[in-house]
Parts: C-alpha cells; sequence; structure tokens
C-alpha cells in the first residue's frame, strides 16, 4: 500500500478498517468512529475529504498494487473468477446498465469481476464491467489483463456461465490451465452422458464423500490460433478431460419440479387463463388440439419430457489438464469462494447498491472496499482454520477485540490496557503479533 499509494496509504487503510468495523453505519458517522478508535490515519477524515480520496486514486497505481498483489498469490494454485452485479441509483456513471441483475433488483447496474485463490482464500484482482456485459464476454479480456499485470500462465476455475467454445479456444491459446462448467445441453456432451446413460449408477464410479457417480471421457479439441513470427493461422489439437458427474438425489428433486411445473402449466391451459410469457413453454411440452378455437385435448409430449429428464441430475466440468474425476471436483467446487467473497462485499462492506455519481469516485471507493475485503477474507480464513467460528461470529471475534483499551500521552509512546488471555488466543490465531 505505501509503495503503491505513498501519500495515501494511511486514509485509505483507515477507511477500509472502517468498513470492516462498521458494516452498517455510512462513512458520515467516521468523525464518531475517529473518537474512540486507534486507526493508521489517527484523524477525521469528513465526507468531502473521502470524496477526494476516492477520486485521487489512479488506475495506474491500482495496476500496480494488483501486480504485486497478484507476486504474493500461492505457486499453482487454481484462481476462481466469478462475476456480480451492483445496482445502481446514478444515471450519471457510463457502465451503469440495464442487465441479468442477480439480486433482482429493478436497476440499472454495473458488474463486478474477482479472482480469488482457492488455496490462500484471498482476492488479488477485481475488474467493474458494463451492467449489460455476458459473464461468458469477459474472459478474453481477463487473460490480456492477466498478461497485462505479468501473470500470462495462470489456472483459472469458471463457473458455466463463462463458457463458450470462443472462451475455451481462447484459455488454450494463451497456455491457461482451466476447470470450466458447461450446458448437459452441448452436442458432444450431450452424445457423453448418452455413452454412460445405462451405467450412471455403476458402483465403480461412485464416490462416498460427494454421493456422486462419476465418469472421464478425453476428447480432441481443435481450435485456431495465429503463429506470432509468420502471422499464418494454425490448427492445434489438444486433449480436452470431460468429467461427468450424475446426482440421483438432484435428479429426483429437479423431477419433482418438473412435474410440478407442468401440472401447473396444464391447469393453465385447461382453463383457458394462459400466461403470455408461457406459450412457448405450453408448444414445448404439450399437444394442444383446438377447434374454432375451443380447446379439445391437452396431452404431454411425452418423448420431449423424457429426453429432459435424461439429463436431471448431471452436471460437467471441462479441463484443460486435470485427469483424475474427484479431484476436478474438489477444486472446481473451491470456487464458492469468489460467491462467498461477493456476499462478504455486498453485505459486510455495505456495497449493495452504489450511491456515488462520479466515475472516478466509483473506481476509488471500489479499490479501498477491495482492501477492506483482503482483510476480511484472511480473517474469515483464519478463523476457518482454526476453527474459531464454534465460538464467535465475525462481529463477536471483532468485538472482543474491541474492549481493548489505549492510551497515547504526548512525547510518549501508545500505551496498551490489559489483553485478557481469550484475546491473546485470538491475536496468536489471526497469526498476529500481541499489541
Amino acid at each position: 500500500m505505501k509503495r503503491c499509494f505513498p501519500h495515501l496509504y494511511l486514509p485509505i487503510l483507515s477507511i477500509a478498517y472502517y468498513l470492516l468495523l462498521e458494516p452498517q453505519n455510512s462513512l458520515r458517522r467516521f468523525k464518531q468512529w475517529n473518537k474512540y478508535t486507534k486507526h493508521p490515519f489517527g484523524d477525521d477524515i469528513s465526507s468531502q475529504r473521502s470524496s477526494d480520496l476516492f477520486g485521487s486514486i489512479t488506475e495506474t497505481s491500482i495496476n500496480e498494487f494488483f501486480r504485486l498483489q497478484v507476486q504474493r498469490r500461492v505457486e499453482n494454485e487454481y484462481w476462481a473468477y466469478d462475476i456480480t452485479s451492483i445496482s445502481s441509483y446514478s444515471e450519471l456513471l457510463k457502465q451503469v446498465r440495464f442487465g441479468y441483475n442477480k439480486e433482482n433488483d429493478n436497476l440499472p447496474q454495473i458488474n463486478l469481476a474477482i479472482l480469488y485463490g482457492e488455496v490462500s482464500g484471498l482476492p488479488f484482482y477485481y475488474r467493474k464491467l458494463s451492467g449489460n456485459v455476458p459473464d461468458s464476454k469477459t474472459v478474453d479480456t481477463l487473460l490480456e489483463n492477466l498478461t497485462d499485470i505479468g501473470f500470462p500462465k495462470s489456472k483459472l476455475v469458471l463457473d458455466r456461465g463463462c463458457y463458450s467454445e470462443a472462451n475455451v479456444n481462447k484459455l488454450f491459446s494463451h497456455g491457461t490451465d482451466f476447470l470450466i462448467g458447461t450446458k448437459t445441453s452441448i452436442k458432444y456432451v450431450d452424445k457423453i452422458i448418452k455413452t454412460i446413460y445405462d451405467k450412471k449408477t455403476s458402483f465403480d464410479n461412485y464416490n462416498e464423500e460427494y454421493n456422486q457417480y462419476g465418469f472421464t471421457e478425453t476428447i480432441d479439441w481443435n481450435y485456431k490460433q495465429i503463429c506470432p513470427i509468420t502471422k499464418n493461422s494454425l490448427t492445434t489439437t489438444q486433449k480436452l478431460f470431460v468429467h461427468v458427474y450424475y446426482n440421483p438425489e438432484l435428479a429426483f428433486v429437479e423431477e419433482q419440479k418438473l412435474t410440478k411445473k407442468l401440472f401447473s402449466l396444464r391447469k393453465e391451459l385447461l382453463s383457458g387463463k394462459r400466461i403470455d410469457k408461457n406459450k412457448n413453454v405450453y408448444k414445448k411440452y404439450f399437444d394442444i388440439k383446438e377447434i374454432d378455437g375451443q380447446m379439445t385435448e391437452v396431452s404431454a409430449k411425452e418423448d420431449i419430457i423424457n429426453k429432459v429428464k435424461q439429463r436431471y441430475g448431471f452436471h460437467v466440468i471441462l479441463t484443460s489438464s486435470e485427469k483424475d474425476v474427484w479431484e476436478t471436483l474438489r477444486k472446481y467446487r473451491k470456487k464458492d469462494v469468489a460467491e462467498k467473497a461477493f456476499e462478504n462485499i455486498k453485505e459486510r462492506l455495505n456495497m449493495r447498491r452504489s450511491l456515488v455519481s462520479s466515475e472516478k469516485n466509483l473506481d476509488g471507493k471500489l479499490f479501498i472496499q477491495f482492501v477492506s475485503l483482503i482483510l476480511l477474507s484472511y480473517i474469515n480464513k483464519q478463523m476457518q482454520e482454526k476453527k474459531m467460528y464454534k465460538d464467535y461470529t465475525l462481529q463477536d471475534m471483532l468485538d472482543e477485540l474491541n474492549d481493548i483499551e489505549s492510551f497515547e500521552f504526548v512525547g510518549d509512546r501508545l500505551r496498551v490496557g490489559e489483553v485478557l488471555e481469550k484475546q491473546k488466543i485470538i491475536y496468536k490465531n489471526m497469526e498476529v503479533p500481541l499489541p
């Protein structure tokens, strides 16, 4: 922080601490918090001062921070990549657009992408996106940005919203190891599922830990890339591992949901109270006979329904390098650290909706919230590893340390009051020296 923001790092850290320690309060309460809290900047940060601070944080310094932060990553770990939406009340921000809102807010939004280490549990990179950009359209830029900050070779975990044939081609072209989820309806995946369908509950393929059955097929993936010397287009073939998983319990739940849905659709048809948005669904699942506009018969398309049911309980992960079906699933499931990180951003760091109206100020505020997220993620990781959640919630633990008093006299060093044994244990678990 000091290297990237030599004149700003102390107030940046103080606001990051405040966001972490006072999740329910706006920055207007900073003045009151400052009176009773020892923090890096050591003085009040008014609304105007914080606004000026947000506007002073440059993109160049942020990118330098990313470059240095990435160097602290755990060697050879996979990086989880995920995207969330942040609703905004401002119409002045250029990237605020209406798009698929994961919070179901009827508001325009910006999207935020983040990279998280699956072993370290720490975030080290984020990027602001226009609110109407689909997840699948962000992968190419992500790979370019990683190259720009000094990491052309990486290992990524991406959810199925990022899947496209073009993205798999780009990942191979960049030499990036990857795990990526995909839909079961894709032609080559559907073909593999059909070949294993009759043995989907084969005992030898069962894993007790995950309560699932797992299968692996290898296919040749052909993609084109441009030779950097001749500039000619070359076709390259790579091995792609297709790991298929079958969960009977999930299949049962999905089948029950479909049955309830079909009953509801048939009721709508028979009552004559059709819902316009269901028009295509009616046609997909039912044969409807009408004479002079009057319905005479509604019968289910059993062949279509059975085809849909055949894919229930299956999910698929594609990977460029992981041969073992269960190790692949373990690594893929760790991507949920990114999803939990977003919840922490929105809830703990008061980021459910953006209120800033200046593009530059938004960038600055997002960065400080990211710094706070790094702190929050480290605390969460230590609490999990040291099994502290059986004794504390996150807030309980922070409140416990907040009871420690400090005394400062002019011309003398800071003195710290009594530190209780249970507080010493917290510092030890956090691997932080006692004050």
